[in-house]
């Protein structure tokens, strides 16, 4: 059986996010093994809305399951509009959640993942984690 790819979807300020990858480059410089994961860091919840909003998660349900050749053919699919579906994945591109894969005159879009999970920290009165209750 292949092992399943996840996508971590992450939200987090942009200052915070660098902390948190400065950091983890420092623990690799020191011999610390690289994470085996895809990340995105969204900035915002509004970012986090865009991806997972009903029209997009079809989008990409759709070319996880039937890998469109084009965005025409994911339109189809789809049912909606070459112009709407071609601008929801531009979008999507543009978060870093599909790629296109150039074929002839026509962008594939790409999944690379077969699963996604979503982070948001959310903040606690000290800073600090607070402990599950038992």
């Amino acid at each position: 059986m292949d092992a399943t790819t996840t996508l971590t979807v992450r939200v987090e300020p942009v200052e915070q996010a660098r902390d948190r990858i400065r950091a983890r480059l420092e623990a690799i410089d020191q011999g610390a093994a690289p994470e085996d994961r895809s990340v995105l860091i969204l900035k915002s919840e509004a970012d986090l809305a865009r991806v997972f909003s009903e029209k997009n998660m079809e989008l990409i349900r759709t070319i996880a399951e039937h890998e469109p050749a084009s965005m025409r053919e994911t339109a189809r699919l789809v049912g909606r509009g070459i112009a709407e579906v071609s601008a929801n994945l531009n979008e999507l591109e543009a978060l870093g959640v599909i790629r296109f894969e150039q074929d002839g005159r026509s962008k594939r879009p790409v999944i690379w993942y077969d699963e996604i999970d979503v982070e948001i920290p959310l903040p606690t009165k000290d800073s600090g984690r607070k402990e599950a209750p038992a």
